[in-house]
């Protein structure tokens, strides 16, 4: 039994390796895991730098290089853009001063219409009494007798008579045969006596005999005594 147990006893330095070989595996992965968080911790660093700076407003934007650029070419465009502007410079002529002054802010045009006016009825005019003198009469309307045909009978004008009557408005309504009574102005009123014939009472009166015979609405040339004959102006009045 005892020279078994000899025989089958491992030695002790081959019972330490699997510990050895665990600890340099466990301080590669240390070694392994520290530079990554150095490397990690470098990267975060640049990002928050390049986050931080500001941005420069004045920068100029980088203008990418066209491939197989000649130098020649580039010349001769800069030359023509140059002289073009300097042909447009020379072709716009300045604006001359006594042009600006001259010039001159438009006033509005008036408006030149005339503004209609609304149009009135036309009014008929009121009669005036009119005093053409001599003596007043009233003259009863007759049938058949026109209120303009009365102012020729004892030769006065419509509107003279239309002055001395201003009841009346409307000569075809107002004046009514036997109920209208329309004052006349007349130059007298005569009584005949002996020898007064139309022909000699005309004459005293400046009357023609036909004016004295309208106005007495008479045919025939007779008086008789005592009667009366209105005598009529010899113009009318």
């Amino acid at each position: 039994m005892s020279e078994n147990e000899n025989r089958n006893r491992r030695p002790d330095e081959a019972s330490k390796l699997p510990y050895i070989s665990l600890l340099v595996l466990v301080a590669m992965i240390a070694g392994l895991l520290y530079v990554g968080y150095e490397y990690i911790a470098d990267d975060a660093a640049d990002v928050d730098q390049l986050l931080n700076t500001p941005v420069d407003p004045n920068a100029r934007e980088l203008q990418p290089v066209p491939e197989n650029t000649d130098p020649a070419a580039v010349a001769s465009t800069e030359q023509t853009e140059n002289a073009d502007v300097a042909i447009d410079d020379k072709s716009t002529p300045a604006p001359a001063a006594d042009e600006e002054l001259a010039t001159a802010t438009p006033r509005p045009e008036e408006d030149e219409t005339p503004k209609k006016t609304e149009e009135k009825p036309a009014e008929k005019p009121k009669p005036v009494a009119v005093d053409p003198g001599g003596i007043e009469i009233t003259h009863v309307v007759q049938a058949g007798e026109t209120f303009y045909g009365i102012a020729n009978r004892y030769n006065v004008r419509g509107t003279t008579l239309k002055g001395t009557n201003p009841n009346i408005q409307d000569e075809s309504k107002d004046v009514k045969s036997g109920v209208t009574k329309i004052k006349i102005r007349v130059q007298a009123i005569h009584t005949v006596g002996p020898g007064d014939i139309l022909r000699v009472v005309a004459a005293k009166y400046g009357v023609t005999v036909e004016q004295l015979m309208a106005a007495n609405k008479k045919t025939q040339n007779i008086t008789a005594r005592g009667e009366k004959l209105v005598i009529p102006f010899p113009e009318k009045k």
